[in-house]
């Protein structure tokens, strides 16, 4: 099994970039995790919200196969506490899925053809961050999964 985090646009932030490095190196001790980067789409500034959200779907999509499981980190989601999503995500590795796409939207979020592609939506908070923060947050989320699936004492709360 892998699992993937699609963004759209780079993380341009030197410490983001640390912090999400580190993460990466935590969950790589687990599972097989990957970050794929949709580049931003040219000359966005003569374009529509919703072309540019279309754009960016279409790049998205491309990266999906039909087996894979796809589950947008959006605010309108599900939102757990991290017990939760460790159980939730367990039942993700148990299902026998080959991968598991985490998409992080662009600035506008997404567009209909991907949230009708996901298999489920996630909501790491009602509070709005940066596309950029929450790479880093989503990476320390799933970090923090991980190591209670594996009863490890990185998670302390209840």
């Amino acid at each position: 099994m892998k699992i993937h985090l699609v963004t759209v646009g780079r993380t341009d932030k030197i410490w983001l970039n640390t912090g999400i490095d580190d993460y990466l190196t935590r969950i790589r001790k687990y599972i097989s995790f990957e970050i794929i980067l949709i580049n931003n789409i040219k000359n966005r500034a003569k374009m529509s919200e919703q072309v540019i959200k279309n754009l960016e779907g279409e790049q998205i999509l491309k990266k999906i196969a039909q087996n894979d499981v796809v589950i947008l980190l959006d605010e309108k989601g599900k939102s757990f506490t991290s017990k939760e999503f460790a159980v939730y995500f367990q039942k993700q590795i148990n299902s026998g899925a080959k991968n598991i796409f985490f998409i992080t939207g662009g600035a506008y979020g997404f567009s209909k053809a991907v949230y009708d592609r996901s298999n489920f939506i996630v909501s790491l908070s009602k509070m709005t961050f940066s596309h950029q923060m929450v790479r880093l947050i989503f990476a320390e989320q799933l970090y923090r999964a991980l190591s209670i699936i594996n009863n490890e004492p990185y998670h302390h709360g209840d």
